[in-house]
């Protein structure tokens, strides 16, 4: 927080930006990626002819930095937005239900990436251990996707690929880790 308050100085804020909240928000950013967060936050409000940076700025530049730029020139058909919603929902019911998950901070079937959509969770605090119930919680949250297209969808899609991805390298981590 005290670093990002450093580069924060720089920039005309609106009285509703929170340091800390933004904090909170950035788990693992280093002060250049902090720094790179404020000068997009201050493009974006530029770019939407604010006065000062606001909290919506912030939470944009962040999904930006951090998740990747919005790609709006992929247009896809409905069947296609259903099923990448379906896969996203699971995500985030699966999320709630577990004890260990992070909390779902965004869903959104806006292609950011490579990926087609995303639930993005927000650690409450940094974390530097997992324990197996973490590990295990993660794994049912990341396979919630592939179980939501075959419950309402009735057939597996591709969008899981990289959720398989994700759920090997836990178990692996897990395996040689625990």
């Amino acid at each position: 927080e005290a670093i990002l308050k450093v580069h924060m100085k720089k920039v005309k804020m609106d009285e509703s930006v929170s340091a800390q909240q933004i904090a909170a928000g950035t788990p693992g950013m280093a002060g250049a990626d902090l720094e790179n967060l404020v000068n997009e936050a201050a493009l974006l409000a530029a770019r939407k002819n604010h006065d000062e940076v606001m909290m919506d700025d912030f939470e944009d530049a962040k999904e930006k930095v951090m998740l990747g730029p919005e790609r709006r020139s992929r247009v896809f058909t409905d069947k296609v937005k259903n099923e990448v919603a379906y896969h996203e929902a699971g995500h985030a019911v699966v999320a709630y239900f577990v004890e260990e998950a992070d909390p779902v901070h965004k869903v959104t079937i806006i292609p950011r990436g490579q990926a087609l959509g995303l639930t993005h969770m927000l650690p409450v605090e940094d974390q530097y251990t997992k324990d197996e119930q973490k590990y295990l919680d993660e794994i049912c949250m990341a396979l919630g996707g592939r179980v939501a297209e075959e419950i309402f969808l009735g057939k597996i899609g591709s969008g899981a690929y990289g959720d398989i991805r994700m759920v090997t390298g836990s178990a692996r981590a897990m395996v040689t880790r625990l």
